[in-house]
């Protein structure tokens, strides 16, 4: 079968030792940036297979149906949020998602922008290449606040982290969250503006939805310190758009980091977040880590083999 991996930006797929599953098929790989949708179209037309990269291209009914030949989508993770399932199922194409979400490397990336922004490891970086030194102190995290929006499976390992620093971590988010607080033996705050007040480290950690999308208003980053991290690994909608970049310029937090961005990806230096000096922004690359690309892509992998052999699958697995 003809099989089409659209968006590998980083052109690192055909490392993978994974790759091998799919070995006698005819693999197609492209590393277009958010091609225009006749490239796009041009690049899929002939593919039985198709295997998205996460959620980097928007799969429409008018792209779908430029597709006479596809008959599966097998996805990198969980989410489909990113294809039209009712056009699929108009034209018999089936969607396999897999159930692998690892949660470490996702925290492991976000300490590591907080170890960076209070550190202020990229400028003092620069500044030690030029012969500058630096005018300022750092931050430091033990007897500071960690405060999580969200206590997930990604929450918890956040959370661990920041008590193995000496940090008083507190939670704020739906019922589970409170009742994971309680158990785990953190602090529940009385409110999300008690919570974006009291942190010293506010990491949003929240699921998307329908019912969190723009959870964070300009309000709450209003209560922040001036001298708060907010950190944002999850994704951007769930921030109110335009509200970080403006709480950034008023002072109110004095600091974000994020990987995750309204529209990706992120091309050309093209996004107001770059502009800020009190900004630390990676390109939605908390997954770019081998065993978890390993992860991902393997089980895209051998469901498209056992798609392709007419083996069966677990119905979970499938939407048609």
């Amino acid at each position: 079968m003809i099989i089409a991996i659209p968006d590998d930006y980083h052109g690192l797929v055909h490392t993978l030792d994974c790759l091998k599953l799919l070995a006698g098929h005819d693999v197609r790989i492209y590393r277009d940036v958010a091609p225009p949708e006749a490239a796009l179209v041009a690049n899929l037309r002939d593919a039985e297979i198709i295997v998205p990269v996460r959620e980097r291209t928007r799969f429409t009914r008018g792209i779908i149906e430029q597709l006479p030949k596809l008959k599966l989508f097998s996805q990198t993770g969980r989410s489909f949020h990113h294809i039209d399932v009712d056009a699929c199922n108009d034209r018999g194409i089936t969607i396999m998602s897999g159930g692998h979400a690892s949660p470490h490397t996702v925290a492991e990336h976000t300490w590591a922008l907080i170890m960076a922004s209070l550190r202020d490891v990229a400028h003092e970086s620069d500044w030690m290449r030029q012969g500058i030194w630096r005018d300022r102190f750092n931050t430091g995290l033990h007897g500071k606040t960690l405060g999580i929006l969200g206590l997930g499976s990604i929450g918890k390992l956040v959370a661990a982290t920041g008590r193995s620093f000496g940090m008083q971590v507190v939670v704020w988010g739906r019922e589970n969250s409170l009742a994971a607080a309680r158990t785990d033996g953190y602090d529940s705050a009385s409110s999300q503006d008690d919570l974006f007040t009291r942190a010293d480290v506010l990491v949003v950690m929240a699921r998307l939805s329908k019912d969190t999308r723009s959870l964070v208003k300009a309000a709450h980053l209003a209560c922040m310190k001036p001298t708060a991290l907010l950190v944002n690994t999850a994704r951007a909608e769930l921030i109110e758009p335009g509200a970080l970049v403006a709480a950034l310029k008023a002072g109110r937090p004095g600091m974000a980091a994020t990987d995750v961005y309204e529209n990706e990806p992120v091309q050309h230096g093209n996004h107001p977040l770059l502009k800020l000096d009190n900004a630390l922004c990676t390109a939605h690359s908390a997954w770019l880590e081998r065993d978890t690309y390993e992860a991902y892509f393997g089980e895209a992998f051998a469901n498209a083999a056992a798609f392709a052999a007419g083996q069966p699958v677990a119905l979970t697995d499938i939407k048609k």
